[in-house]
Protein backbone atom coordinates (compact mmCIF):
# COMPACT_ATOMS: atom_id res chain seq x y z
CA UNK A 1 0.00 0.00 0.00
CA UNK A 2 3.18 2.19 -0.35
CA UNK A 3 3.09 2.61 -3.88
CA UNK A 4 2.81 7.12 -4.81
CA UNK A 5 0.38 8.73 -5.24
CA UNK A 6 -0.62 12.49 -6.01
CA UNK A 7 -0.74 14.45 -3.15
CA UNK A 8 -1.03 18.50 -3.07
CA UNK A 9 2.72 19.04 -3.04
CA UNK A 10 3.06 17.88 -6.15
CA UNK A 11 1.02 21.14 -7.23
CA UNK A 12 3.09 24.13 -7.48
CA UNK A 13 -0.30 26.40 -6.90
CA UNK A 14 -1.50 24.16 -4.14
CA UNK A 15 -2.39 25.74 -0.21
CA UNK A 16 -0.15 23.25 0.95
CA UNK A 17 3.03 24.27 -1.49
CA UNK A 18 2.63 27.54 -0.60
CA UNK A 19 2.72 26.88 2.94
CA UNK A 20 5.78 24.72 3.19
CA UNK A 21 7.66 27.73 1.43
CA UNK A 22 7.94 28.80 5.18
CA UNK A 23 10.71 27.96 6.48
CA UNK A 24 8.83 27.67 9.91
CA UNK A 25 4.84 27.28 9.29
CA UNK A 26 2.37 28.88 11.91
CA UNK A 27 -0.97 27.19 12.80
CA UNK A 28 -3.60 28.10 15.84
CA UNK A 29 -4.47 25.13 17.71
CA UNK A 30 -8.41 26.44 18.04
CA UNK A 31 -10.18 26.42 21.59
CA UNK A 32 -13.31 24.46 20.12
CA UNK A 33 -13.90 22.92 23.68
CA UNK A 34 -14.37 24.19 26.95
CA UNK A 35 -11.53 25.20 28.85
CA UNK A 36 -9.41 25.17 25.59
CA UNK A 37 -6.25 23.25 26.38
CA UNK A 38 -5.61 24.87 29.98
CA UNK A 39 -6.84 23.39 33.33
CA UNK A 40 -7.11 26.68 35.34
CA UNK A 41 -9.48 28.66 36.63
CA UNK A 42 -7.64 31.81 36.21
CA UNK A 43 -9.94 34.80 35.10
CA UNK A 44 -9.85 34.59 30.81
CA UNK A 45 -12.43 35.16 27.51
CA UNK A 46 -11.23 32.01 25.61
CA UNK A 47 -14.41 30.32 24.42
CA UNK A 48 -15.35 26.85 22.98
CA UNK A 49 -18.42 28.39 20.86
CA UNK A 50 -18.30 28.41 16.83
CA UNK A 51 -18.60 32.02 16.63
CA UNK A 52 -15.43 33.05 18.67
CA UNK A 53 -13.47 30.32 17.00
CA UNK A 54 -14.29 32.20 13.80
CA UNK A 55 -12.90 36.07 14.95
CA UNK A 56 -9.64 33.65 16.28
CA UNK A 57 -9.74 31.85 12.47
CA UNK A 58 -10.10 35.19 10.62
CA UNK A 59 -7.51 36.88 13.02
CA UNK A 60 -4.91 34.03 12.12
CA UNK A 61 -5.36 34.36 8.59
CA UNK A 62 -5.39 38.29 9.03
CA UNK A 63 -1.66 37.49 10.47
CA UNK A 64 -0.65 35.34 7.64
CA UNK A 65 -0.93 32.44 9.65
CA UNK A 66 -0.94 29.10 7.49
CA UNK A 67 -3.22 26.91 9.22
CA UNK A 68 -5.88 25.90 11.61
CA UNK A 69 -7.62 23.22 13.42
CA UNK A 70 -8.85 21.50 16.30
CA UNK A 71 -9.08 18.60 19.02
CA UNK A 72 -11.38 15.62 18.58
CA UNK A 73 -12.25 13.91 21.80
CA UNK A 74 -15.08 12.46 23.25
CA UNK A 75 -16.09 13.19 26.88
CA UNK A 76 -18.38 11.86 28.93
CA UNK A 77 -21.26 14.11 30.07
CA UNK A 78 -20.10 17.00 32.51
CA UNK A 79 -16.53 16.57 30.65
CA UNK A 80 -13.77 16.19 33.25
CA UNK A 81 -15.32 18.31 35.93
CA UNK A 82 -13.68 20.71 38.15
CA UNK A 83 -14.87 24.20 38.63
CA UNK A 84 -13.97 24.94 35.15
CA UNK A 85 -16.03 22.06 33.74
CA UNK A 86 -13.58 21.33 31.70
CA UNK A 87 -14.80 19.99 28.19
CA UNK A 88 -18.00 20.02 28.93
CA UNK A 89 -18.95 21.65 25.56
CA UNK A 90 -17.26 20.11 22.35
CA UNK A 91 -18.08 21.69 18.82
CA UNK A 92 -17.21 18.51 15.93
CA UNK A 93 -14.09 19.61 14.68
CA UNK A 94 -14.96 18.03 11.01
CA UNK A 95 -17.74 20.55 10.55
CA UNK A 96 -16.62 23.19 12.58
CA UNK A 97 -13.57 23.47 9.94
CA UNK A 98 -15.61 22.69 7.25
CA UNK A 99 -17.65 25.53 8.02
CA UNK A 100 -14.89 28.13 8.78
CA UNK A 101 -13.29 27.49 5.54
CA UNK A 102 -16.45 29.28 3.65
CA UNK A 103 -15.44 32.27 5.70
CA UNK A 104 -11.96 32.44 4.91
CA UNK A 105 -9.98 33.00 1.65
CA UNK A 106 -6.53 31.53 2.04
CA UNK A 107 -5.85 29.43 5.44
CA UNK A 108 -6.03 25.93 5.76
CA UNK A 109 -8.40 24.32 7.82
CA UNK A 110 -7.76 21.03 8.85
CA UNK A 111 -10.25 18.67 10.17
CA UNK A 112 -9.71 15.59 12.76
CA UNK A 113 -11.02 12.45 12.86
CA UNK A 114 -10.91 9.33 14.63
CA UNK A 115 -11.48 7.09 11.70
CA UNK A 116 -12.22 3.31 13.39
CA UNK A 117 -15.34 4.74 15.80
CA UNK A 118 -19.04 4.17 14.89
CA UNK A 119 -17.91 1.95 11.73
CA UNK A 120 -17.36 5.21 9.42
CA UNK A 121 -17.07 4.04 6.01
CA UNK A 122 -13.94 5.18 4.58
CA UNK A 123 -15.93 5.72 1.30
CA UNK A 124 -17.96 7.90 3.43
CA UNK A 125 -15.75 9.48 4.14
CA UNK A 126 -13.46 10.12 1.12
CA UNK A 127 -16.51 11.80 -0.20
CA UNK A 128 -17.26 14.08 2.68
CA UNK A 129 -13.70 14.76 2.70
CA UNK A 130 -13.56 15.26 -1.51
CA UNK A 131 -16.55 17.85 -1.05
CA UNK A 132 -15.05 19.91 1.80
CA UNK A 133 -11.99 20.36 -0.33
CA UNK A 134 -14.32 21.98 -3.06
CA UNK A 135 -15.69 23.98 -0.49
CA UNK A 136 -12.33 24.82 0.92
CA UNK A 137 -10.74 25.64 -3.08
CA UNK A 138 -7.80 22.66 -2.05
CA UNK A 139 -7.07 24.51 1.72
CA UNK A 140 -8.69 21.29 3.37
CA UNK A 141 -6.86 17.98 5.25
CA UNK A 142 -8.05 15.31 6.97
CA UNK A 143 -5.56 15.08 10.26
CA UNK A 144 -5.96 11.27 11.13
CA UNK A 145 -5.96 9.99 14.50
CA UNK A 146 -7.12 6.50 15.65
CA UNK A 147 -7.82 7.25 19.56
CA UNK A 148 -5.80 6.06 22.93
CA UNK A 149 -8.50 6.04 25.30
CA UNK A 150 -10.38 2.45 26.60
CA UNK A 151 -13.39 4.32 27.46
CA UNK A 152 -14.14 6.07 23.97
CA UNK A 153 -14.73 2.91 21.96
CA UNK A 154 -17.12 2.45 24.51
CA UNK A 155 -19.43 4.49 23.51
CA UNK A 156 -19.81 3.44 19.95
CA UNK A 157 -19.88 0.01 21.19
CA UNK A 158 -16.80 -0.76 20.75
CA UNK A 159 -13.61 -2.49 22.45
CA UNK A 160 -10.64 -0.24 21.36
CA UNK A 161 -8.06 -2.18 18.86
CA UNK A 162 -4.61 -3.06 20.16
CA UNK A 163 -2.21 -0.05 19.28
CA UNK A 164 -0.42 -1.19 16.02
CA UNK A 165 -3.21 -2.37 14.75
CA UNK A 166 -5.66 0.56 14.86
CA UNK A 167 -2.45 1.85 12.92
CA UNK A 168 -3.01 -1.18 10.33
CA UNK A 169 -6.65 -0.56 9.88
CA UNK A 170 -6.07 3.22 9.49
CA UNK A 171 -3.54 2.08 7.24
CA UNK A 172 -6.02 0.24 5.04
CA UNK A 173 -9.27 3.08 5.26
CA UNK A 174 -6.49 5.72 4.17
CA UNK A 175 -5.16 3.30 1.17
CA UNK A 176 -9.35 3.09 0.09
CA UNK A 177 -9.83 6.56 0.13
CA UNK A 178 -6.46 7.68 -1.97
CA UNK A 179 -7.65 5.45 -4.47
CA UNK A 180 -11.13 7.10 -4.79
CA UNK A 181 -9.73 10.14 -4.65
CA UNK A 182 -7.66 8.95 -8.19
CA UNK A 183 -11.36 7.78 -9.43
CA UNK A 184 -9.26 5.63 -12.30
CA UNK A 185 -12.07 3.31 -11.96
CA UNK A 186 -15.23 1.77 -9.92
CA UNK A 187 -13.32 0.33 -6.95
CA UNK A 188 -13.37 -3.44 -5.87
CA UNK A 189 -11.52 -4.29 -2.92
CA UNK A 190 -11.46 -6.91 -0.17
CA UNK A 191 -9.51 -6.27 2.99
CA UNK A 192 -8.84 -7.38 6.02
CA UNK A 193 -11.06 -4.54 7.87
CA UNK A 194 -12.83 -3.32 4.32
CA UNK A 195 -15.03 -4.92 1.58
CA UNK A 196 -16.19 -2.54 -1.48
CA UNK A 197 -17.99 -3.76 -4.08
CA UNK A 198 -17.95 -0.77 -7.42
CA UNK A 199 -17.64 1.64 -5.45
CA UNK A 200 -16.57 5.55 -6.62
CA UNK A 201 -16.59 9.25 -5.56
CA UNK A 202 -16.69 12.39 -6.84
CA UNK A 203 -15.86 15.17 -7.67
CA UNK A 204 -11.93 14.40 -8.12
CA UNK A 205 -10.08 17.03 -5.64
CA UNK A 206 -8.57 20.20 -6.32
CA UNK A 207 -5.46 19.17 -6.01
CA UNK A 208 -4.83 15.11 -6.14
CA UNK A 209 -6.72 14.51 -3.16
CA UNK A 210 -7.39 16.78 0.30
CA UNK A 211 -4.01 17.62 2.65
CA UNK A 212 -3.27 15.10 5.00
CA UNK A 213 -1.93 14.69 8.36
CA UNK A 214 -2.03 12.40 11.18
CA UNK A 215 -0.98 12.98 14.90
CA UNK A 216 1.95 10.37 15.47
CA UNK A 217 4.52 9.79 18.15
CA UNK A 218 5.21 6.06 17.86
CA UNK A 219 6.90 4.00 15.77
CA UNK A 220 4.03 2.63 14.17
CA UNK A 221 2.86 5.87 13.89
CA UNK A 222 5.43 7.12 12.14
CA UNK A 223 5.21 4.33 9.87
CA UNK A 224 1.41 4.90 8.76
CA UNK A 225 2.35 8.99 7.97
CA UNK A 226 5.56 7.82 6.23
CA UNK A 227 2.47 6.21 3.84
CA UNK A 228 -0.30 8.76 3.95
CA UNK A 229 0.34 12.04 5.21
CA UNK A 230 2.14 15.54 4.45
CA UNK A 231 1.93 16.55 7.81
CA UNK A 232 3.33 15.03 11.13
CA UNK A 233 1.76 16.62 14.24
CA UNK A 234 3.98 15.14 16.72
CA UNK A 235 4.26 15.49 20.82
CA UNK A 236 7.56 15.58 23.18
CA UNK A 237 8.92 12.73 23.91
CA UNK A 238 10.00 14.20 27.27
CA UNK A 239 7.24 16.34 29.36
CA UNK A 240 6.09 19.79 28.24
CA UNK A 241 9.13 21.65 30.35
CA UNK A 242 10.78 23.34 27.37
CA UNK A 243 14.18 22.42 28.33
CA UNK A 244 13.49 19.45 28.60
CA UNK A 245 11.90 18.80 25.39
CA UNK A 246 14.39 20.63 23.13
CA UNK A 247 17.03 17.92 24.04
CA UNK A 248 14.79 14.91 23.20
CA UNK A 249 13.57 16.54 20.16
CA UNK A 250 16.23 16.14 17.36
CA UNK A 251 16.32 12.19 18.08
CA UNK A 252 12.39 11.82 17.69
CA UNK A 253 12.41 13.90 14.50
CA UNK A 254 14.98 12.01 12.99
CA UNK A 255 12.98 9.15 13.67
CA UNK A 256 10.13 10.13 11.80
CA UNK A 257 12.30 11.50 8.63
CA UNK A 258 13.75 7.94 8.76
CA UNK A 259 10.38 6.42 8.39
CA UNK A 260 9.42 9.06 5.77
CA UNK A 261 13.13 8.35 4.17
CA UNK A 262 12.30 4.59 3.75
CA UNK A 263 9.06 5.17 1.46
CA UNK A 264 11.23 7.81 -0.70
CA UNK A 265 9.63 11.15 1.06
CA UNK A 266 10.23 13.69 3.18
CA UNK A 267 8.01 15.02 6.29
CA UNK A 268 7.07 17.71 7.37
CA UNK A 269 6.43 17.74 11.27
CA UNK A 270 4.87 20.54 13.57
CA UNK A 271 4.25 20.11 17.04
CA UNK A 272 2.22 22.09 19.87
CA UNK A 273 3.88 24.74 22.04
CA UNK A 274 1.73 26.41 25.08
CA UNK A 275 2.76 30.17 24.47
CA UNK A 276 2.64 32.66 27.23
CA UNK A 277 4.24 36.15 26.31
CA UNK A 278 4.34 39.40 27.77
CA UNK A 279 6.55 43.13 27.12
CA UNK A 280 8.95 41.19 29.82
CA UNK A 281 10.36 38.12 31.15
CA UNK A 282 9.29 39.16 34.18
CA UNK A 283 5.67 39.81 33.54
CA UNK A 284 5.37 36.35 31.18
CA UNK A 285 6.57 34.55 34.35
CA UNK A 286 4.49 36.18 36.96
CA UNK A 287 1.13 35.60 34.26
CA UNK A 288 2.20 32.03 34.29
CA UNK A 289 2.54 31.59 37.96
CA UNK A 290 -0.83 33.27 38.48
CA UNK A 291 -2.10 30.57 35.76
CA UNK A 292 -0.39 27.91 37.56
CA UNK A 293 -2.02 28.75 41.14
CA UNK A 294 -5.48 28.49 40.08
CA UNK A 295 -4.85 24.91 38.95
CA UNK A 296 -8.29 23.48 38.33
CA UNK A 297 -7.22 20.33 40.71
CA UNK A 298 -10.51 17.93 40.30
CA UNK A 299 -9.97 17.94 36.18
CA UNK A 300 -6.47 17.50 36.27
CA UNK A 301 -7.10 14.07 38.66
CA UNK A 302 -10.18 13.56 36.04
CA UNK A 303 -8.05 13.87 32.73
CA UNK A 304 -4.91 12.38 34.53
CA UNK A 305 -7.21 9.24 35.29
CA UNK A 306 -7.98 9.34 31.54
CA UNK A 307 -4.73 9.04 30.00
CA UNK A 308 -3.53 6.56 32.29
CA UNK A 309 -6.72 4.24 30.75
CA UNK A 310 -5.25 4.81 27.55
CA UNK A 311 -2.17 4.00 25.71
CA UNK A 312 -0.65 7.25 24.46
CA UNK A 313 2.77 6.86 23.38
CA UNK A 314 3.07 10.75 23.17
CA UNK A 315 2.60 11.60 26.71
CA UNK A 316 4.86 9.16 28.65
CA UNK A 317 6.91 11.82 30.13
CA UNK A 318 3.66 14.31 30.85
CA UNK A 319 2.70 14.60 34.29
CA UNK A 320 -0.23 16.20 35.56
CA UNK A 321 1.59 19.48 36.42
CA UNK A 322 2.04 19.85 32.36
CA UNK A 323 -1.67 19.97 32.14
CA UNK A 324 -2.34 23.50 33.95
CA UNK A 325 -0.69 25.13 30.91
CA UNK A 326 -1.17 22.75 28.42
CA UNK A 327 0.50 22.43 25.17
CA UNK A 328 3.48 19.66 23.67
CA UNK A 329 5.67 22.36 24.73
CA UNK A 330 4.87 25.26 27.10
CA UNK A 331 7.36 28.51 25.69
CA UNK A 332 7.09 31.47 28.71
CA UNK A 333 9.03 34.91 27.59
CA UNK A 334 9.03 38.36 26.58
CA UNK A 335 8.99 37.99 22.79
CA UNK A 336 12.67 37.59 21.76
CA UNK A 337 12.19 34.71 24.06
CA UNK A 338 9.47 33.32 22.30
CA UNK A 339 11.58 33.84 18.84
CA UNK A 340 14.47 32.29 20.54
CA UNK A 341 12.71 29.16 21.76
CA UNK A 342 10.67 28.98 17.91
CA UNK A 343 13.83 28.79 16.30
CA UNK A 344 15.40 26.33 18.79
CA UNK A 345 12.46 23.89 17.83
CA UNK A 346 12.72 24.70 13.94
CA UNK A 347 16.68 23.79 14.35
CA UNK A 348 15.78 20.35 16.09
CA UNK A 349 13.62 19.20 13.15
CA UNK A 350 10.58 20.82 13.85
CA UNK A 351 9.07 22.61 10.00
CA UNK A 352 5.90 24.18 11.87
CA UNK A 353 4.28 25.00 15.27
CA UNK A 354 0.16 24.83 16.04
CA UNK A 355 0.22 27.18 19.05
CA UNK A 356 -2.06 27.43 21.89
CA UNK A 357 -2.87 30.24 24.03
CA UNK A 358 -4.06 30.66 27.70
CA UNK A 359 -6.62 33.51 26.47
CA UNK A 360 -6.32 33.45 23.09
CA UNK A 361 -8.04 36.85 21.35
CA UNK A 362 -5.77 39.57 23.33
CA UNK A 363 -2.69 36.32 23.33
CA UNK A 364 -2.75 36.07 19.35
CA UNK A 365 -3.07 39.95 18.73
CA UNK A 366 0.38 40.79 20.90
CA UNK A 367 1.85 37.27 19.25
CA UNK A 368 0.95 38.78 15.78
CA UNK A 369 2.08 42.61 17.08
CA UNK A 370 5.40 41.67 19.06
CA UNK A 371 6.88 38.30 17.47
CA UNK A 372 5.87 37.89 14.10
CA UNK A 373 8.35 40.85 13.18
CA UNK A 374 10.99 39.00 14.65
CA UNK A 375 10.44 35.62 13.50
CA UNK A 376 10.78 37.59 10.11
CA UNK A 377 13.70 39.24 10.82
CA UNK A 378 15.23 36.22 11.90
CA UNK A 379 14.87 34.43 8.55
CA UNK A 380 11.91 31.84 10.12
CA UNK A 381 8.92 33.69 8.05
CA UNK A 382 8.62 34.90 5.05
Amino acid sequence: MSESRPSPLDFPDSPLAQAVKQPLMLGLFLPTQTGGFSQSTYPRDTDWSFEYNARLTLAAEAHGFDFVFSLQQWVQKGGFGGEAHYRENFLDPFITTVALSSLTRRIITISTVNVLYGNLHPLYLARFAATADHIAQGRFGLNIVTGYDAKEPLMFGMDRLDHDARYDRASEFSHIMETLWEGEDNLDFSGRFYQLKQAYISPRPRYGRPIMVSASASPAGFAYAAKHSDIVFTSSPAGAIFEQAITALPAHTQAIREAYQAEGKTPKIIIFPLIICCPTREEAFARRDAIVAQADVESIAAYTARHKGGDAQGWKQHIPADRVLGGHIQIVGDPQDVVTALKQLHAAGIDGVQIGFYDYEPELAYFAQAVLPLLQAEGLRI
